[in-house]
């Protein structure tokens, strides 16, 4: 995974959760699907700035440990983290080549984590670090690009962000050109991989009832653009999530 375009992103990564795809989708809708956490540990696996990472960790969770490749996004959790103390703890590190943690996890979360993936061999080493950080029978939950997203529908660029194909194609699924149209726009390459490697990786892993999770747009959404507005994003989603247990 290349980590440049993350480190040059940084501290601007966090302006992403004001764009209406993620205030009004991905951020209720995923905070809903992992659900109660408090008196749980939570490992936040390519955590970014902390954004999850943190807001587990108000939600009651005991212990959050975020990791993510880019030592500038650590960094920028880091400082965050300085800024507004609540005992979340970051490491560098890449999740495929991840050393055993020492410690089991109750929940795992992975947020655009396995799109990062450029081979099925990397994507199943990035599941089995997931397993064995979990305890048995714990949760991995995961937000990623949707498989079946149809780069000739309707876009999502009227909620922040334009999704493109570059005609490059990697082993898991072709490559994609996300744009987030802030100002100025902010841009990063990863896969789309298929859902049958999504589903095989994890149960290569020794990870069991894998189960597909639809995004929707929260009430506040529809309150604050009303309900025609997400006509284009209900056709078309660009996102979808995933649970499964360990």
């Amino acid at each position: 995974m290349n980590t440049q375009q993350y480190d040059a992103i940084g501290e601007a990564y966090e302006g992403f959760k004001g764009l209406p795809l993620e205030q009004y989708v991905v951020v209720p809708g995923f905070l809903h699907m992992v659900g109660d956490v408090r008196g749980k540990s939570v490992l936040d696996l390519a955590s970014g700035t902390g954004f999850y990472s943190r807001e587990f960790k108000r939600r009651g969770a005991t212990e959050v440990l975020g990791i993510d490749i880019s030592g500038e996004m650590v960094d920028v959790a880091r400082r965050l983290e300085e800024r507004d103390p609540l005992g979340v703890r970051y490491e560098v590190g890449d999740v495929a080549e991840l050393p055993p943690l020492g410690q089991r996890f109750d929940i795992a979360v992975a947020v655009q984590l396995f799109n990062y993936a450029d081979d099925i061999a990397t994507m199943e080493r990035m599941c089995r670090t997931a397993h064995r950080s979990v305890k048995p029978g714990g949760t991995l939950y995961a937000l990623n690009q949707s498989p079946d997203f149809r780069f000739d529908g309707p876009t999502p660029e009227r909620y922040g962000f334009r999704a493109e194909l570059t005609g490059e194609e990697a082993e898991t699924g072709p490559q994609v050109r996300v744009t987030a149209l802030l100002d100025p726009p902010v841009s990063f390459v990863s896969n789309r991989p298929r859902r049958d490697v999504y589903e095989k990786c994890l149960q290569a892993a020794g990870f069991s009832e894998v189960s597909w999770v639809a995004l929707t747009v929260s009430e506040d959404g529809v309150r604050a653009f009303g309900a025609d507005f997400w006509a284009d994003y209900h056709a078309n989603p660009p996102l979808e999530m995933l649970h499964c247990r360990a």
